[in-house]
């Protein structure tokens, strides 16, 4: 029996750990794209899995999304594909999901891959009507040897308007409380989880929308002082957080790179640099 894994991660998105006790055939077994909102935490060495997830809203709001989908899997990642020659690869993709504009990929060692197993795939919409899939989560549950694992990717309520975060705060509480996955018994005969929480590792990440309560000006004077401290001390999220209002007890790594949102396209200019000054702007943000 292999021991419970330690917590080593290599992540490229806005991403809050979870430690927690406790649609399609869960007896397979199984074999990149950063996102553009990204708030990183960087390891000193590369994790035995890695995921990628990324949310955007350019394709429109599709169909409202079921509880449980199916997943795309398979085997090493091609040539064409950029990951080196057929059946060669390090890192072999085990499951992908894409509702809407936000999509989830997990891929892990290619020696791992046999060690998969109990995959399962829930999304959650929460656009328009609060059903729609242009903002909500697609989570997926997996057992690696004898650890559980739940990886969320979600893109929460837009907005800057005073009252906005509690908007975002729901969208977390509703993804918490509809993510369901099918519960099955593994070949010891123990129970998969059957709720986000039940896990014993989580991973959330994604377009959080979270934003930071300075306005545009005293946000982008912090940026160039390179002051994140201060800016952190006024970012929704955290606040929330020491509210006890969302995301209570969850970790977030060192964030040590200014706000992501929101850059003119193809520049390192922020958007607001490029607006007339009457125009609302933007608040920098992670």
């Amino acid at each position: 029996m292999q021991p419970r894994l330690d917590r080593r991660f290599s992540v490229c998105d806005r991403v809050i750990f979870g430690h927690r006790k406790s649609d399609f055939d869960p007896s397979y077994r199984w074999g990149y794209r950063p996102s553009d909102y990204s708030r990183a935490s960087d390891y000193s060495r590369p994790s035995d899995y890695s995921r990628w997830g990324s949310s955007d809203d350019d394709n429109g709001l599709g169909d409202s999304p079921s509880t449980v989908s199916p997943l795309s899997y398979g085997g090493p990642a091609s040539a064409e594909d950029g990951y080196g020659m057929p059946g060669r690869s390090r890192y072999c993709l085990v499951a992908s999901k894409q509702m809407v504009g936000i999509f989830l990929t997990i891929w892990v060692r290619s020696e791992l891959k046999d060690h998969v197993r109990n995959m399962k795939v829930s999304c959650v919409g929460r656009g328009l009507m609060g059903y729609l899939g242009n903002k909500g989560s697609i989570s997926i549950s997996m057992s690696l040897h004898e650890t559980s694992f739940c990886f969320i990717c979600s893109h929460l309520t837009s907005g800057q308007k005073e009252g906005d975060e509690l908007r975002r705060n729901s969208d977390v509480m509703e993804i918490l409380k509809k993510t369901r996955f099918l519960r099955v018994h593994d070949a010891d005969n123990e129970k998969s989880p059957e709720t986000i929480l039940e896990h014993d590792r989580i991973i959330w990440l994604g377009d959080l929308n979270y934003r930071i309560a300075l306005s545009y000006r005293s946000a982008k004077a912090l940026v160039e002082m390179q002051n994140w401290r201060a800016l952190l001390e006024n970012d929704h999220l955290r606040i929330e957080q020491k509210r006890g209002r969302a995301f209570v007890g969850w970790n977030e790594g060192k964030v040590y790179f200014p706000p992501t949102y929101k850059y003119s396209t193809n520049s390192n200019r922020y958007a607001g640099d490029d607006m007339h000054p009457k125009e609302k702007r933007r608040t920098p943000a992670w």
